[in-house]
């Protein structure tokens, strides 16, 4: 595993102290915004529901680029949901003249002073939880170690939100005992046969389904060991 960058390190030494899936948000967003060279950030969420989430916002300016963005249906975050890869625009008023997402890309150019985004997927393996969105008043791209640092801070925000929905109590970010609990080892046994993948694929499987569904871990677990959710390709 690649060393993680100081953005990354600051997230890793949050503490679990009881705070919610938005206090969460603040503080990984407070971390990017002073760790790296962009001046706002926002995270939101997507579910399977036609809703988006977004859990904090650190400005004015990061929360009307969200709102524009899922009013619209089109834009970096968009994107970046959809396809689970990074998304970088490095000048909005450029990519508004080439008409990539025309009517957001024009709509940012007007209502606010952002000139580069940046959407990063939280991202675990095939499972896509949201996106953390970086916004910059001035155009250009993040230095390569930036960028690095900014999507290995990716990566450990989509573990930390995950594991604090899914997972109860006042454990560590990293905690994996839930894999030794008896109805959850059952019932990662059973993804696997549902799904053909290994251990580490089917237990995320189940951390992402009930992180989607705002459930908890074990709830889940009981339903797929009682044969009252059965997963397949088509949830992932």
């Amino acid at each position: 595993m690649a060393e993680a960058g100081a953005v990354a390190q600051r997230l890793l030494a949050i503490t679990r102290d009881g705070a919610g899936g938005a206090g969460l948000a603040g503080q990984i967003c407070r971390a990017c915004v002073d760790g790296l060279d962009v001046d706002g950030a926002a995270i939101s969420l997507l579910t399977e529901s036609p809703s988006r989430e977004t859990l904090c916002a650190t400005d004015a300016t990061a929360a009307r680029v969200e709102e524009l963005q899922f009013t619209l249906g089109e834009g970096a975050c968009v994107e970046a949901a959809t396809t689970g890869r990074p998304v970088l625009v490095p000048d909005v008023w450029e990519a508004s003249r080439e008409g990539r997402w025309p009517v957001f890309a024009a709509a940012v150019a007007e209502q606010t002073a952002v000139r580069a985004l940046f959407a990063l997927p939280l991202q675990l393996g095939t499972i896509n939880l949201g996106v953390l969105d970086l916004y910059r008043t001035t155009p250009g791209t993040l230095a390569a170690a930036g960028l690095r640092d900014a999507m290995r801070a990716a990566d450990t925000a989509a573990g930390m939100l995950l594991g604090l929905r899914t997972d109860p109590g006042d454990g560590q970010w990293w905690d994996q005992s839930w894999a030794s609990h008896a109805e959850v080892h059952q019932a990662t046994g059973m993804v696997i046969a549902q799904l053909g993948v290994d251990a580490e694929e089917a237990f995320a499987r189940l951390r992402a389904y009930a992180f989607s569904q705002d459930r908890l871990l074990g709830d889940v677990a009981r339903d797929v060991v009682a044969r009252r959710l059965r997963f397949s390709d088509e949830m992932a």
